[in-house]
């Protein structure tokens, strides 16, 4: 079998569609996962603790020039190198709710595998011939 037939064969079986839908979704799943975690989560976290906007939370490890906003988005545009503390809270916050939501997901499509009882095939009917055999058997043990 040839590279390009045994490619072809593993591309039509389904494997790389099951793997390019899962990455698609993945990505639009990790969006909303962004949105929830950037506007209803960390919003609320920062109001518990203070008003605290945990993405302006960050240390200056150089000097700025002057005239530049004192903003992570700012400073990193001027090239003066930060310590974005702030925004790694937000993103660490942002893997552990995608990694529980995924972890609940995969926990119900294991349950549900389980409760579906796979129906083994009824046995096929013994041959004629063997059938008969029996049935000899039985006439001569009587």
């Amino acid at each position: 079998m040839s590279f390009m037939s045994e490619f072809r064969e593993f591309a039509v079986k389904g494997n790389v569609v099951d793997l390019a839908v899962g990455v698609i979704i993945g990505g639009a799943f990790g969006k909303i996962v962004d949105s929830v975690v950037n506007d209803l989560i960390m919003p609320l976290v920062g109001l518990i603790f203070g008003k605290l906007d945990f993405s302006n939370l960050f240390l200056v490890l150089g000097t700025a020039p002057e005239g530049i906003p004192h903003t992570l988005d700012a400073l990193r545009k001027a090239g003066v190198p930060v310590f974005a503390y702030g925004n790694f809270i937000t993103v660490a916050v942002n893997f552990i709710i995608l990694a529980f939501i995924i972890f609940l997901m995969v926990k119900q499509i294991n349950r549900l595998k389980r409760e579906a009882p796979a129906e083994a095939p009824a046995p096929a009917a013994p041959a004629e011939d063997i059938v008969l055999l029996r049935e000899i058997r039985d006439s001569l043990k009587r």
